[in-house]
């Protein structure tokens, strides 16, 4: 069963005026599947890095030539030389949306692109399936772009939400792939999923001699997730220089795995943690690296705070990505321990927002928003502060701050334009 997805209007609107369209993404986030229900009547072609039956390799000019356009061509990175033809291809001939591409490693894809198709190329990326995707209501009215524009107002306090598995949503994840399996089956699909991964995706971007130390990297990183990333420490954990552990975090990164959230400082006399927060793109996948066997594990497991951010950064990190400016995102700390989870920066305006895994809540819970206001108090236009939480009630903690359920994140406000 398909469950469409939120990035299709994009992709048909990019399809309309550039005549490439690239939609990048991790393995299995459903970018081929997709394509193909946007776009029936494409012919599609399925590179691999070892066979080469079509000679594109080779002759990439005689494949052009031979196969008609429009087409579908999935993991171009492994065909590199097909892009300097499609380059000449679509300079000799005006219409849009001839090639539509595939890639699953940004660094190889992104650098031999930005080498021969800037400017004609349109660049998406499809992350693991929000909550509303996998429940298929992706129909519905993203709620970021009316908070970005400071419409609150549908929102009324005391409004009861209905009630949903918190636990269950980021055990299971969001790979389309996982959706319909029992849960008993979930364990098998992620390691079938990394093994397929070290296998096609590692193996092409770097000689790594000891691949059980990289898992184990790859599990570092899962146990590790919404904290500031240190590649020293890391490396000490497990035996490898901090060059090592920053080299196989930029693999994690260029296989769309893992993500960063930069260190916002803005101006300010006070000190501020400069490292990034690091992020795995799907709580289901963390989930099974750090062992964690079943949804109700989950709730007593010290890393459920930890994974709820990871779950709800995922859900606004995907809206960001369908939107036509997309906000900066940042997250704000100073060396005093104070902190802010999440900031989205547009317009010249300020977003900030923290997440706790938490029924209830009282003000103590807005004290990081509040210093985040205090020490850019004058300097920066500040919106109203959220607290995303695992209660039913939207409520203000302050003059200034909000409690928003999650579920609001993800589902109640997306109406709140319409």
């Amino acid at each position: 069963m398909y469950h469409p997805r939120f990035l299709e209007k994009k992709v048909l609107t990019l399809a309309r005026y550039f005549k490439v369209i690239l939609v990048l993404g991790a393995r299995q986030v459903g970018k081929s599947t997709m394509l193909q229900h946007l776009l029936p009547h494409h012919k599609r072609f399925v590179f691999d890095p070892v066979q080469d039956p079509l000679q594109v390799r080779s002759d990439p000019d005689l494949f052009l030539k031979s196969t008609p356009t429009p087409m579908i061509l999935d993991e171009v990175q492994y065909v590199p030389e097909l892009l300097g033809s499609i380059k000449r291809w679509v300079d000799e001939k005006p219409e849009p949306g001839q090639f539509i591409l595939t890639g699953s490693q940004n660094f190889a894809v992104i650098k031999t692109i930005s080498e021969s198709l800037a400017g004609r190329v349109g660049v998406l990326e499809l992350s693991p399936m929000t909550f509303l995707e996998t429940h298929g209501q992706s129909n519905s009215t993203p709620w970021l772009l009316p908070w970005l524009n400071q419409d609150l107002k549908t929102l009324k306090e005391g409004t009861v939400i209905p009630n949903c598995s918190i636990h269950q949503e980021i055990w299971r994840g969001g790979y389309p792939g996982a959706l319909d399996l029992p849960d008993s089956l979930m364990a098998d699909y992620f390691s079938s999923y990394l093994q397929t991964y070290v296998e096609r995706d590692v193996r092409t971007l770097s000689d790594i001699e000891n691949l059980q130390l990289f898992y184990n990297f790859i599990r570092l990183q899962a146990a590790l997730t919404s904290q500031e990333v240190n590649h020293a420490q890391r490396g000490r954990e497990l035996g490898i220089a901090m060059t090592t552990a920053q080299k196989w975090s930029n693999h994690l990164v260029n296989t769309y795995l893992w993500y960063e959230v930069s260190s916002y400082s803005g101006n300010t006399v006070k000190r501020i943690a400069k490292k990034p927060k690091g992020y795995l793109n799907d709580t289901g996948l963390a989930c099974h690296l750090m062992r964690i066997s079943s949804s109700e594990a989950l709730l007593g497991h010290p890393s459920l705070g930890a994974l709820f951010e990871t779950f709800c950064v995922h859900q606004i990190r995907s809206l960001v990505n369908t939107l036509g400016t997309r906000p900066y995102l940042y997250h704000w700390r100073t060396n005093g321990g104070a902190e802010v989870d999440l900031i989205l920066e547009r317009d010249g305006q300020l977003f900030p927002i923290e997440f706790k895994c938490k029924t209830s809540l009282t003000r103590r819970d807005a004290q990081g928003l509040q210093a985040f206001r205090k020490t850019y108090e004058g300097h920066q236009n500040i919106a109203p502060g959220l607290v995303v939480y695992a209660g039913d009630y939207f409520m203000a903690l302050s003059e200034n701050v909000y409690a928003l359920p999650w579920q609001w994140v993800i589902e109640a406000i997306c109406n709140s334009d319409q």
